[in-house]
């Protein structure tokens, strides 16, 4: 890849905007960001072999801000990390691929990102799924709790609406659960509802911002699109966002009727778990008015999870935003999601305390 290439993939990921924050003066980022001025930061990758943690690898090298890239995976993380190790840019990359190494990749971390875990087979249930996922990330989670407890973690291993309950749970009969550095990874909603309002209101998706709030699956997924910014080019009815509100929630099934049976959103949910590890970097760093949405525990109403704007810090979540003015579309879809988030919620506290 040529340096300029480099350069302008790495400079796109940066100044990217945030899920409603404010953007950084440019002269903030040219400071901020130059690698030699950046700070030493370790990110793990767990499940780095797999479909989302192969392009997150590639993603994470090309960040600027990573100083130290740890791939792990149980199988096939060699020969990614020499893949990815011989790109031009600052993060040194080490790959482990057993459980005895799993200490040695999670040391030191400031930001785990977690994509680990199996994709739904012909035959499978979603109670088997759930059941398969819902084991490793216990494993690994009580790995982060030994080896690096002050880490961010960023959940993105599905369902998060329960995965995230679960590693909470785990943290605390470890004793390190800090609820502001556990992070479900929603960004994917949001990438999605930016792109298709973009293309429904006729405005530069680059310039969009829409907050999406709730949860990670079907129904839990709340796009706001009457706080999007900017002001639509073109007259939306109610139906439009409707049918836009739909599509965010069904954008998974769209991927996979797509590729027909031989995947699911890999790319994307690789380009979104990236885009919120640099925001966790941006934080850790110092720098200000960095705002995310993501799953966390939260009072905003009376589930004791849910995704929403953040800010993020140098502690990693340091403040949890509201919901803002809702129309009446919103407030009706609220009240619709509550009893799935909050029986997932629940399935995940289960898992967690009985096995």
């Amino acid at each position: 890849m040529r340096p300029s290439m480099l350069r302008s993939i790495s400079s796109a990921l940066l100044r990217r905007r945030g899920g409603g924050g404010a953007a950084a003066a440019p002269g903030v980022l040219a400071r901020s960001f130059a690698s030699d001025a950046s700070p030493a930061r370790k990110v793990a990758i767990l499940g780095a072999a797999g479909g989302i943690g192969q392009p997150l690898a590639l993603l994470m090298k090309l960040n600027p801000l990573v100083s130290s890239l740890s791939l792990y995976d149980i199988a096939g993380t060699p020969g990614v990390a020499a893949d990815v190790s011989h790109i031009n840019s600052r993060a040194e990359v080490k790959g482990f691929a057993s459980e005895d190494q799993l200490g040695e990749a999670l040391e030191g971390s400031d930001v785990v990102v977690i994509p680990a875990g199996v994709p739904r087979k012909p035959g499978m249930t979603r109670d088997d799924l759930f059941n398969i996922n819902a084991g490793i990330v216990k494993s690994l989670c009580t790995a982060i709790a030994k080896y690096c407890p002050n880490a961010i973690v960023n959940m993105i291993s599905n369902p998060v609406n329960s995965t995230v309950p679960i590693a909470a749970e785990v943290f605390k009969k470890a004793g390190t659960y800090d609820e502001s550095k556990l992070c479900g990874v929603t960004t994917l909603d949001v990438v999605r509802a930016k792109t298709f309002y973009a293309g429904k209101a006729m405005v530069p998706v680059a310039d969009v911002n829409v907050p999406v709030v709730g949860g990670h699956a079907g129904i839990t997924i709340l796009p706001l699109f009457s706080q999007a910014t900017p002001a639509s080019n073109a007259s939306l009815s109610h139906e439009d966002i409707k049918a836009l509100t739909k599509r965010t929630q069904d954008g998974g099934t769209e991927v996979v009727e797509a590729k027909a049976g031989k995947g699911s959103a890999t790319l994307s949910m690789a380009y979104a778990g990236a885009v919120f590890a640099d925001a966790c970097l941006k934080g850790l760093n110092g720098v200000p008015d960095i705002v995310e949405c993501s799953y966390v525990q939260s009072t905003i109403t009376e589930l004791p999870f849910f995704a929403s704007k953040v800010r993020l810090g140098k502690n990693g979540v340091e403040e949890v935003l509201g919901l803002g003015p809702l129309s009446d579309y919103e407030k009706e879809g609220l009240e619709n999601l509550k009893p799935e988030l909050k029986s997932s919620i629940e399935k995940g506290i289960k898992f967690a305390k009985e096995n």
